[in-house]
């Protein structure tokens, strides 16, 4: 059986979630997807919109899903999580800001050299994305305000 992993934070989850996760399986007989703890979400980020436990639920509610973990805190090393999940491929999105170089690296002096890093195609959407879409909803806010004026 080959187990993929995929990362991502989910906050609202959207079109272009679903596409990334489809993909993901695709690569392989099991999906796990390592959401992002709240406090790493707020780290690297920003506030997070849902809580941890609530996307976590809501990934995995998702049909390619076939369990979803909320992910360590910022203070512990991301690829302390691969002992648990036993990835054979790290599946990340089309726009996620990841070096897969720097990954790859990292798994290699880690002794996770056999775990294949690949990066799936975007969704040829123009709401494929949060920052999209809530750009979206402030412009159609906007133009309701200016409208109703």
């Amino acid at each position: 059986m080959k187990r993929v992993m995929a990362v991502g934070v989910f906050d609202l989850l959207h079109a272009g979630h679903l596409h990334y996760l489809e993909q993901a399986k695709s690569l392989g007989d099991n999906l796990t997807v390592v959401v992002a703890h709240d406090d790493t979400v707020r780290v690297r980020k920003h506030e997070p919109v849902t809580g941890q436990d609530l996307r976590r639920r809501m990934v995995e509610g998702l049909k390619p899903v076939d369990q979803a973990i909320v992910g360590n805190p910022p203070e512990v090393p991301i690829f302390d999580i691969l002992p648990d999940v036993k990835p054979d491929i790290i599946a990340l999105g089309y726009d996620q800001e990841h070096a897969e170089d720097r990954i790859r690296s990292k798994l290699e002096q880690l002794g996770y050299g056999h775990i294949q890093v690949l990066r799936v195609e975007g969704l040829s959407d123009d709401l494929d994305g949060t920052r999209k879409i809530i750009a979206r909803i402030l412009q159609l806010s906007s133009q309701s305000k200016e409208d109703d004026a």
